[in-house]
């Protein structure tokens, strides 16, 4: 469907919804295609392709809400199911706070092109896709004589979403993403298996990592896990890999959500002006960062997009609350989740913080665990490299990680300076002092 069309679409569902009796009314359009190549062992897996159209629609009728979703887009089925839809909302409770946000918060929103959609996503060919697959395998393949089996993947998309509410929104977001990894399993000297992985994942092609370079990596991360086991129970310094730390980052972003803290779910609640975690730590929420993947010019419910100070040198600056849970809290609204997340990077790569460990664990995976966002106790499964005099010395497995985010986040000693763009939360190597580890 194109622009227009999406558009079209979207007004003809909010007025029908309103000559069916509700008050209100938001609608979404969305169109996506899909295709994904798979490799297994040096032959094609899965090639697939999809294409979905989706219409969902928010009712708000007399103090009540409802929100249905379809895949039928043929106005004659559309009329049916949005009258269903505004009959459906007449049996709910009634809860005055659910409402569509104030308009004065959708003024202000920015005019600047994000870069989100790759001008080029059409001329990309099946013989171009299944040759990335292949290098990325052959590449992990040939890096050892110890390959069990090596999947390969990747995938792109473009997808349109339309935004339409009765009380004046209009908005739409058209964008690319593109993924590749390769994923292989080597046999050690004692005959176990070890997995690892490498990947990419981007707004734009040409910025997806050489796939050779992926399926090389891939192979050279398993082969470094190879004799792995545990170690003594002990408090060390605790450094995460850049691309593991949005492990250790959601529950503190958790509880800062509109909804833990209005159910009392959140150790957070009313930290707002107070130091929550060490003064390294400054965080921001930046939906403005070209090709970012989490880039936006609104949220989900028409709110502007805004760049916000989340945590300001270890001191919480703001929380994320979303329309319906501002007005049940009485706070101003912000906007329900973090678009990109960037941190106030330090001076230093991973190998260098590694360097200056006496003794700690290099944590390059995590396996399972728990977050308690009321009380902020945590207890997570790792896997990595034990650190002794600033040297990776030997691969650890199956140790568990514990304490309390109050304590952990204070315990933050440095920040490195390579975050993981491929991801929409930017998180760099972080070091933490003080952890405790112990067997699983």
């Amino acid at each position: 469907m194109t622009s227009k069309e999406c558009f079209e679409l979207a007004h003809w569902a909010v007025t029908q919804a309103r000559k069916c009796g509700a008050q209100d009314a938001a609608v979404d359009v969305r169109d996506q295609r899909e295709i994904q190549v798979q490799f297994r062992d040096k032959a094609i897996e899965k090639m697939q392709e999809a294409k979905r159209h989706s219409l969902s629609i928010s009712i708000y009728l007399d103090n009540r809400y409802s929100s249905q979703n379809t895949n039928n887009l043929q106005k004659e089925s559309l009329e049916k199911f949005i009258t269903d839809a505004v009959a459906m909302t007449k049996y709910p409770s009634e809860d005055p706070f659910r409402k569509l946000p104030d308009p004065k918060y959708y003024a202000g929103r920015q005019k600047q092109d994000l870069e989100l959609r790759d001008p080029s996503y059409e001329s990309l060919s099946t013989e171009a896709r299944i040759e990335s697959v292949q290098q990325a395998a052959d590449a992990a393949s040939t890096a050892s004589n110890r390959i069990v089996s090596v999947t390969a993947g990747f995938s792109d998309s473009l997808s349109r979403s339309v935004k339409v509410h009765s009380n004046g929104f209009e908005g739409e977001q058209e964008d690319t993403s593109f993924s590749l990894y390769a994923n292989p399993t080597i046999k050690d000297d004692e005959g176990k298996l070890v997995e690892e992985y490498a990947y990419g994942n981007t707004r734009f092609r040409r910025d997806l990592p050489d796939p050779r370079k992926v399926g090389k990596e891939a192979t050279e991360r398993a082969l470094r896990r190879m004799g792995q086991k545990k170690v003594d129970s002990e408090k060390l310094d605790m450094v995460v890999e850049n691309r593991q730390a949005s492990q250790v980052l959601w529950p503190l972003i958790g509880p800062l959500r509109g909804s833990t803290l209005q159910q009392k779910q959140s150790f957070l609640e009313g930290k707002l002006g107070q130091k929550v975690a060490s003064e390294r730590l400054t965080l921001i929420d930046d939906p403005f960062i070209l090709r970012g993947l989490g880039s936006q010019l609104f949220d989900g419910e028409g709110l502007a997009a805004k760049r916000r100070t989340v945590i300001e040198k270890g001191v919480l600056k703001t929380y994320f609350i979303d329309n319906y849970y501002g007005r049940k809290l009485g706070m101003e609204p912000t906007t329900g989740e973090p678009s990109n997340l960037v941190f106030e990077y330090g001076g230093k790569s991973c190998n260098e913080i590694i360097k200056g460990v006496s003794r700690g664990i290099f944590v390059t995976g995590f396996i399972g665990g728990n977050s308690n966002g009321t009380t902020g106790d945590f207890s997570f499964g790792i896997s990595g490299m034990f650190i002794e005099n600033g040297a990776l010395v030997k691969p650890v497995y199956e140790m568990n990680v514990s304490g309390n985010m109050k304590d952990f986040w204070n315990e933050l000693i440095e920040i490195g300076n390579d975050p993981d763009i491929y991801s929409g939360w930017r998180t760099p190597t972080l070091r933490f002092g003080n952890v405790q580890f112990s067997g699983m």
